[in-house]
């Protein structure tokens, strides 16, 4: 039995030549209907090739951008992802800014059930810095899974060969 697929006027992204902007833009995101409401499921993104640009010397940042959430009525499409992440490019914004920034405009655009972002910058100056924010839907287990994973979410010691 096929699922149902999104309606084609809602995705303006998906199937279009590519237009890219230059300045952070959250309207670029879009969705779709979640077709397994009934079930708890991670969906991951790993967006290698985020960049933005130090708010006071101007230098660009470059990182990983990791992506997690249990969906609930909400998917993510993902080229307005890839969109919206590429708006970052000429947006000053300091790691731990960009990673906060992401992680409210994704819970405000698709009240997830949970949601989390990870940065991995590449090292600036010798120090490389990752911010993690997370987010449950409060007073329920996604609320207590958001609390324990902030507080173990990098317990174990990191292979670091990229960087």
């Amino acid at each position: 039995m096929s699922k149902k697929q999104p309606p084609k006027e809602s995705l303006t992204h998906l199937g279009n030549t590519t237009q890219y902007t230059f300045a952070y833009d959250k309207n670029l995101l879009e969705t779709f209907e979640n077709q397994h409401k009934e079930r708890d499921y991670f969906v991951k993104f790993n967006c290698p090739e985020f960049t933005s640009l130090c708010p006071i010397t101007g230098q660009p940042d470059f990182a990983t951008i990791y992506i997690a959430y249990i969906p609930n009525e909400k998917m993510l499409e993902s080229k307005s992802l890839k969109l919206y992440l590429f708006s970052f490019r000429n947006h000053g914004g300091f790691h731990e800014d960009c990673v906060n920034r992401i992680l409210k405009d994704l819970v405000e655009l698709l009240q997830p059930r949970y949601l989390e972002v990870w940065g991995k910058f590449l090292p600036r100056g010798g120090i490389s810095i990752d911010p993690y924010a997370n987010y449950g839907i409060p007073k329920t287990k996604y609320q207590e899974m958001a609390e324990y994973r902030l507080l173990n979410h990098d317990l174990l010691p990191e292979k670091v060969d990229n960087r």
